[in-house]
């Protein structure tokens, strides 16, 4: 074995396949069906890594295998090391196909990240872009993983920065907003909040503290939310039903205002905002991620 070397010689890329599709399936005999091989033979591959690397990768749970903490810690290295392969190989094939896979937060999702997912598709249609969406805390966790290569929202804070680097584009304010024809438009704000049953962003949002300074400073930290969303569809639908105020990223809810079904109540408070960007581990780029991350600035360059 070389000394200079952390890895057996004798570790293989079928290895690391083997490994990768087994964490994902959760199991063998799938990953055996999809590569064309019986389940004993996969299973003796598994072994066989498991004797190189000289840790158990899995834990068997009744009829699922689950990454060991081993497994998981070789995983976030492994993955990164295929998609490092992945790109050199593209490379040398300008134009050939591939999957970029983004994270995308409910900031970007309703108007600047359409405009950028059709701008690539139309000079790269050859890259499948796949879309994971959900709470901050869920993509960054994927992006750790190496199972998405960037992901699109506000910035996150500074304690999760660490092996991260972050790609500014544009400025999103935080906004109160409410039905078109809510009684209480015209009152102060610290009253409608006072009167209205108010919908805030989740505890982990990143948008939350913000919010909740906002309220501090007028006297309402102790009020109760009906609901904590930043769902869009469930967000709007309350207040469009509703007398309820909610407190969400101006890019959620974009269309709406300009369609005039939602109304924003003005703050005063120029603190409400923070910055949105690309966030992406510092390694390798994906095939797809250095075209993709051109475009978006170039679209958040042409933001009214």
């Amino acid at each position: 074995m070389n000394n200079h070397s952390a890895i057996h010689p004798g570790v293989k890329l079928r290895h690391i396949r083997a490994f990768l599709d087994i964490a994902s399936e959760g199991g063998l005999s799938a990953v055996a069906r999809a590569q064309g091989i019986t389940q004993p033979a996969l299973s003796r591959t598994l072994a066989e890594l498991e004797t190189l690397l000289g840790q158990p990768m899995f834990l068997r749970q009744g009829r699922r295998l689950v990454l060991s903490e081993a497994g998981a810690l070789f995983r976030r290295h492994a993955l990164t090391a295929m998609q490092a392969l992945e790109a050199g190989a593209a490379a040398l094939r300008p134009g050939s196909s591939g999957t970029l896979r983004i994270g995308v937060l409910p900031t970007v999702a309703t108007r600047f990240l359409p405009q950028v997912v059709l701008r690539f598709r139309e000079l790269h249609p050859e890259i499948l872009l796949a879309a994971e969406t959900g709470p901050h805390f869920h993509l960054m966790r994927l992006l750790r993983d190496g199972l998405v290569e960037v992901v699109v929202g506000r910035l996150p804070g500074a304690s999760e920065m660490a092996g991260l680097s972050f790609d500014h584009l544009y400025e999103d304010q935080v906004i109160l907003v409410a039905r078109a024809d809510h009684p209480l438009q015209h009152a102060t704000i610290p009253e409608a909040l006072a009167a209205s049953p108010l919908i805030l962003p989740p505890a982990t949002a990143l948008i939350r503290p913000t919010v909740d300074d906002y309220l501090a400073a007028n006297g309402l930290s102790g009020i109760r939310p009906a609901l904590e969303t930043v769902s869009l569809a469930l967000g709007r639908g309350v207040c469009l039903a509703s007398d309820a105020l909610w407190f969400i990223s101006r890019g959620v809810i974009a269309h709406e205002l300009d369609r005039g079904e939602m109304i924003e109540l003005p703050t005063g408070a120029r603190f409400l905002s923070g910055a949105v960007g690309m966030t992406r581990r510092q390694t390798i780029a994906a095939p797809g991620l250095v075209e993709f991350e051109e475009i978006a600035r170039n679209v958040a360059r042409n933001l009214p």
